[in-house]
């Protein structure tokens, strides 16, 4: 088991996996949670959402290079983790990407 000095970094504390719980921060991160993650930044990127924190509705001008990257890496995603996933997390990330792409092509036009 590490020690305390060794799981520290510049500005952050790493934790171990068995001590990851749900906090005031929010809940523990798993696969799907980190999917749903990029998935929701994707459509900010898009500007199908507003910013939570600012209270900004939405509909602002879209960044397609920075949504592009954020669906790439979902791509990437799909690729790498091939046979490695549940059927629920491989659907999950199978319809978010099916998604995102026809928001992509909407936000295109």
């Amino acid at each position: 088991m590490a020690t305390e000095e060794s799981k520290r970094g510049p500005g952050f504390t790493m934790n171990d996996p068995e001590e990851r719980t749900e906090s005031a921060a929010g809940p523990a991160i798993d696969f799907s949670t980190f999917v749903l993650s990029l998935g929701t930044t994707a459509l900010y990127q898009l500007g199908e959402i507003g910013d939570s924190e600012s209270g900004a509705e939405g509909h602002d001008e879209p960044n397609l290079a920075i949504a592009r990257q954020t669906i790439d890496t979902l791509e990437m995603l799909t690729e790498k983790t091939r046979g490695n996933l549940t059927d629920t997390e491989s659907k999950l990330l199978e319809s978010i990407l099916y998604e995102l792409h026809m928001r992509f092509v909407e936000a295109s036009k």
